[in-house]
């Protein structure tokens, strides 16, 4: 290439850079409090324990306006209320169970009475789980999990859908076990966890739709997928082979606690996440690498 000629590419170069970056500039939010959330709004279902209460708290934490889903635990809920008030921060308690048939529209109206017609944040947390043997699963047990851990959220959703404003987030949890089965699976005395994964599996599936059918509203659906939290549902980790078979599954030697994953639910929730949709983020602390 002759020197006019490198020069005149060496220049149109350097302007494409530049028009680029001054678009870029426009284009993405600035970087000062990227994690506030203020101003918006966020509900959480199962939010009255375990990691639904540990999300609630660190979007308020993040200064959103948190409302607090309960089936049941009506102290609970209100305990989290009124931590998040004490705290200055802003927060409902709001009840429907999600396991019955009108649940999750139930949950919908309730909610648009408090917020009118803007919901920012969805967090579709509530579910339950069954560990047995496989023989011993009756339908009801099916039906139960499928209900709660995949109808409820996926009504949730579309009778939120008017209330999402653009710019959304909705987050669904997921679990390891979508994709992964334990080392001890099949083992005499082991309970079987098939019919839970399969739900969390479905999940995983919604995730990758709704981004898909949402994105034009610019509204992001993620899922974070944790491993083995210390919680009410995951209440082995408290037994000695419990807590061994658990650390000998993790890079990191820990019992993984609800705090590690609401901290990643503010992140899919923030400006920070603002180019992440359709993912399911593994929160395990390095399970079966």
């Amino acid at each position: 290439m002759a020197k006019g000629q490198m020069r005149c590419h060496a220049f149109l170069v350097m302007t494409s850079i530049n028009w680029d970056q001054g678009r870029m500039e426009k284009s993405i939010p600035a970087r000062n409090g990227m994690s506030d959330l203020a101003n918006k709004t966020a509900l959480v279902t199962g939010a009255s324990r375990g990691i639904g209460r540990a999300t609630a708290l660190a979007l308020a934490e993040a200064n959103a306006r948190v409302l607090v889903h309960y089936g049941r635990s009506m102290a609970e809920a209100n305990a989290v209320v009124e931590e998040i008030r004490a705290a200055g921060g802003q927060a409902d308690a709001v009840q429907a169970d999600l396991g019955t048939t009108e649940g999750a529209s139930t949950l919908a109206r309730r909610v648009r009475k408090l917020v009118e017609k803007r919901l920012d944040i969805l967090i579709s947390n509530a579910g339950v789980s069954k560990a047995a043997a496989l023989e011993d699963y009756e339908f009801e047990d099916f039906d139960m999990l499928f209900t709660i851990n995949v109808r409820s959220p996926f009504f949730l959703v579309q009778q939120s859908l008017p209330m999402l404003a653009e710019g959304a987030s909705i987050v669904l949890v997921s679990s390891l076990l979508a994709r992964t089965v334990p080392a001890n699976a099949g083992q005499p005395d082991v309970p079987s966890l098939s019919a839970y994964a399969a739900t969390k599996g479905a999940v995983e599936t919604l995730v990758k739709h709704w981004a898909a059918e949402f994105g034009s509203r610019r509204i992001r659906v993620n899922a974070v997928a944790p491993g083995v939290i210390e919680t009410d549902m995951s209440n082995f980790t408290r037994t000695e082979s419990g807590r061994h078979l658990t650390l000998s599954m993790q890079t990191l030697k820990r019992i993984g606690q609800p705090s590690d994953i609401a901290d990643v639910i503010v992140f899919l929730c923030s400006e920070n996440a603002r180019w992440i949709t359709g993912a399911s983020i593994p929160v395990d602390g390095g399970s079966e690498l």
